[in-house]
């Protein structure tokens, strides 16, 4: 299995957070979306928030990588609809390039090593 680390920030709009976490509680994520991710080799996600900074957690299958993953995703319309609804709510992060939502993070500590 592997696992990365992601991040990316909410418009920092009390109300807007609240309508994206609504979207993320429980039984309100659209199946479509949550199979899809399955069937890319997404095993588990987390998303934690602290003020309008996110991360997302991704634990996949070994075969996993991002570039198919997004090969993946243009051929299903229900995924684009997702994102754009998504990204009502989303900004990205001031470092990340042009076109780019989420960040991937790079570890820089992991206790025993």
């Amino acid at each position: 299995m592997k696992r990365f680390a992601l991040t990316l920030d909410l418009i920092d709009d009390e109300e807007s957070i609240k309508e994206y976490e609504q979207h993320h509680s429980p039984g309100a994520a659209w199946p479509e979306v949550t199979q899809h991710d399955k069937d890319a080799g997404i095993l588990n996600i987390e998303i934690f928030r602290t003020g309008n900074r996110m991360f997302m957690l991704l634990e996949t299958v070994d075969e996993f990588d991002f570039s198919t993953k997004a090969k993946f995703d243009q051929t299903n319309p229900k995924i684009a609809e997702w994102e754009a609804l998504m990204w009502k709510y989303q900004q990205p992060i001031p470092w990340a390039k042009p076109g780019e939502k989420w960040v991937l993070m790079e570890r820089i500590f992991k206790s025993g090593e």
